[in-house]
């Protein structure tokens, strides 16, 4: 393992001002958001949605540090022939991959799960790598309810990520380290802070077991944020203030960067909490995003896999990257949303 180019290519993915592109959707998710927009969910159409994103110039050079593909994507070549790992590499952003391989039931925990895919990794990393791979990512999936999480689903969980870090610097991958606490339920932004806490400390505990060199990853956690169903939201300088708070008692300051997950968020939400926790600052570590349908809500709904609207969809994602880049520097404002509305 090279530790210094590991760290060059973190520290590349949470360049001030830039942030990750989740391009990572599973054929079942991107079949969702397909369906929403009335689109079927066809390798040809999922590939035209996904070079349009690659091909839009002013977003991927200026906004995007890093793209993660699912594995579908990242053999697909565009309607041109070109590989989109090479569209991605032209642009200046990094290509990375998702090599979870979803989640199973975990034996006696009901209603828990646990991330599967450990098996066989070490070979996958390599074809990855050899196609053009410099980081990958690893999601884990921990649900706040009545008596969960449990220990033994913290623990597993986090073992797993532990592993797979490790496999991924062996490989010479950079590892996003995923640990998500969902936002689906009726709790308090008390309870996720607690629970996450639980989380990142375990996690951070695994990776040490596992020797895994912490300037050669990058975390990516959740906001400390209420549930969904929580009949009181806390507001934006809360929840900024909270995550700081968790983040500053749980992640070691050698890790390069932190890109967190939208979660469900809605896009301008998911925008001011990250700009908030950056107007903080004096941070040990670089804050960025590394969101998924917070960058692509937008530009889906205006393709509407129509190719006529191409334009339209680029100017979407090219708004929210935008957006996002000044939120990762501390510099958004909510007036900037009307002016480009």
């Amino acid at each position: 393992m090279n530790l210094s180019d590991l760290n060059k290519i973190a520290l590349a993915m949470v360049t001030p001002g830039k942030g990750i592109l989740a391009a990572d959707e599973s054929s079942g998710t991107i079949k969702k958001r397909f369906d929403a927009i009335k689109v079927d969910s066809t390798e040809d159409n999922r590939r035209d949605y996904r070079e349009m994103l690659f091909r839009s110039q002013e977003a991927m050079s200026k906004y995007i540090s890093g793209v993660i593909l699912y594995d579908e994507t990242i053999w697909q070549n565009a309607k041109d022939g070109t590989p989109l790992v090479k569209l991605i590499e032209q642009a200046g952003a990094i290509p990375g991959i998702k090599v979870d391989e979803g989640t199973q039931a975990l034996p006696n925990c009901p209603g828990e799960l646990v991330t599967v895919g450990l098996d066989k990794l070490a070979e996958r990393l390599k074809k990855y790598y050899e196609r053009g791979a410099r980081f990958a990512k690893w999601r884990a999936v921990i649900d706040i309810g009545p008596r969960i999480p449990t220990q033994t689903a913290i623990r597993a969980n986090a073992h797993a990520l532990a592993r797979y870090a490790a496999l991924c610097q062996a490989a010479q991958i950079v590892p996003i380290v995923e640990p998500e606490v969902l936002m689906d339920g009726d709790h308090d932004i008390d309870r996720c802070y607690e629970v996450t806490q639980r989380v990142l400390n375990r996690t951070f505990q695994e990776l040490r077991v596992q020797r895994v060199a912490l300037e050669g990853m990058i975390l990516k956690p959740n906001m400390a944020i209420s549930g969904k169903k929580c009949p009181k939201h806390a507001p934006v300088q809360e929840v900024a203030e909270k995550t700081i708070r968790l983040l500053k008692s749980c992640v070691p300051a050698a890790v390069p960067g932190i890109a967190f997950l939208s979660g469900g968020q809605s896009d301008e939400e998911a925008t001011a909490h990250l700009d908030a926790m950056n107007k903080i600052g004096n941070l040990p570590w670089r804050l960025t995003f590394s969101y998924g349908r917070a960058l692509q809500a937008a530009p889906q709904k205006a393709w509407s896999g129509k190719p006529d609207n191409v334009p339209a969809g680029q100017r979407a994602f090219s708004h929210r990257a935008r957006m996002n880049g000044l939120a990762s520097t501390g510099n958004w404002e909510a007036g900037l949303e009307k002016q480009a509305a």
